[in-house]
């Protein structure tokens, strides 16, 4: 099995406030704590910890394709060190023109639980030449690519080209950010779909349901879409049958909303996990379940650490 996700790698500097600060106030952090951010990358964390513990997993291929600045740079060799060598990123994009990565700025508020992001890019962006070059030699061996939805029109070029020259390849794409153009066009040409709340509701969604049975009349490659909607849980519908499942968001005694820095992402993790590595075992339900066990976990703690112990609590693992 081989998986290759591709998106922004970033750096977050997070920030904990008593409260989110007002313009021009100055405010005394909590704590401050830096950490590997992107949401493919965070996704690919959580899965190298899923198909390291389990022992069924036959020889898993994860691969990161990113823009990062010079092989030599601090921030690249962090990535390195933190993934290899159970993440490849032999397919990584290298600026060597420059040494700061994508980084993101996190301000999370002690009284509300909120989070605000300020981001910056300045590394040009992976070229649709850049990609094909890639695809070509992934794409032979690879079972399944996953597109973070950013730079839509790179992106569809990218997924039209897979679809020429290696029709057997499954495709996910995430539909995250309600402003930005170009998703719906992505979403055509996926396998499968991932749509945020916040995208759903950009749409004029009054659900998620209403968002999957609307968007299953416009995604007529896909075979399943999946809606995630904060504490009423997640949905996916199968587009063949028209059998649309719901799970509720996992909780338990003393559970309690620590940390919500790359849920989405970890959900899609659980996801992917369960379509390339429990296709024939676990039935739909099992697999949203699932997703939503690991997202919870993940909730509930701060970082990524230690998610693999999701595997332990699902039955059927």
């Amino acid at each position: 099995m081989s998986l290759v996700a591709v998106g922004a790698c970033y750096i977050d500097t997070i920030l904990t406030t008593p409260h989110y600060p007002g313009e021009d106030e100055k405010l005394r952090a909590i704590s401050i704590s830096h950490r590997r951010g992107g949401n493919c990358p965070n996704t690919l964390e959580v899965l190298q910890q899923l198909t390291a513990h389990n022992s069924r997993t036959v020889h898993p291929s994860l691969n990161l394709v990113a823009v990062l600045p010079a092989k030599s740079s601090v921030a690249s060799q962090q990535v390195k060190s933190e993934f290899e060598p159970r993440v490849h990123l032999d397919n990584c994009i290298y600026r060597d023109d420059f040494n700061e990565p994508a980084s993101s700025y996190i301000i999370k508020s002690q009284s509300s639980g909120s989070r605000t992001i300020v981001n910056y890019n300045e590394l040009p962006e992976m070229t649709v030449d850049e990609f094909r070059k890639i695809a070509d030699k992934l794409g032979p061996q690879s079972n399944w690519f996953h597109f973070e939805g950013r730079i839509p029109d790179i992106i569809l070029a990218c997924i039209q080209y897979l679809r020429q020259k290696f029709p057997a390849v499954r495709i996910s794409v995430e539909a995250e950010k309600p402003a930005r153009p170009g998703l719906q066009e992505l979403a055509v040409e996926a396998d499968v779909v991932f749509y945020s709340k916040s995208w759903a509701q950009g749409k004029g969604y009054q659900s998620a349901e209403e968002c999957l049975r609307k968007q299953a009349e416009l995604t007529r490659k896909a075979s399943l879409l999946c809606c995630t909607w904060g504490q009423d849980g997640a949905f996916a519908l199968e587009t063949g049958s028209g059998n649309l499942i719901h799970r509720p968001a996992h909780s338990g005694p003393g559970f309690k909303v620590v940390d919500t820095i790359g849920a989405g992402d970890t959900f899609i993790a659980g996801m992917l996990y369960s379509l390339l590595y429990q296709d024939q075992k676990w039935d739909l339900s099992q697999k949203l379940s699932f997703a939503n066990r690991v997202a919870g976990m993940k909730v509930a703690q701060e970082g990524f650490l230690g998610l693999e112990r999701s595997l332990e609590l699902h039955p059927g693992s």
